[in-house]
């Protein structure tokens, strides 16, 4: 699982859904739809319309992953921060029940108004 109190994902752009989907098919219900998806080096985070998926890419040949998943149902509170002059990236904070805060940093460019409006569509 992906240390989500020591470490935060490389910064994370936009990443093409249709990728995304294939990426993730094997673990997606049947139905599921991608929303949004973000990826860093090797990792990635999905948000489709029932969870958010943290793919956690590990070790050298990257053969071992890890999928954690998040449900939106289990969203407390969420936080989202805009770029400035500048810092240009942008972050996303969301705190789970049972599993405390997760931090995302996003490069420049996401749209993370767009993000908070979908997590505030999905938690409230």
């Amino acid at each position: 699982m992906i240390d989500f109190d020591n470490a935060s994902f490389v910064k994370l752009n936009a990443w093409d859904g249709a990728q995304a989907h294939a990426e993730l098919a094997e673990i997606l219900v049947p139905g599921e739809q991608v929303y949004l998806a973000f990826k860093g080096i090797r990792d990635s985070v999905t948000f489709t319309d029932k969870r958010i998926v943290a793919l956690n890419v590990q070790g050298m040949t990257g053969k071992k992953k890890d999928y954690t998943s998040l449900p939106y149902a289990r969203i407390q509170a969420f936080s989202v921060e805009t770029a400035g002059g500048l810092d240009r990236d942008t972050e996303l904070e969301l705190w789970f029940s049972g599993l405390g805060r997760v931090k995302l940093e996003f490069g420049s460019g996401v749209d993370i108004r767009g993000l908070g409006r979908l997590l505030a569509d999905k938690t409230l």
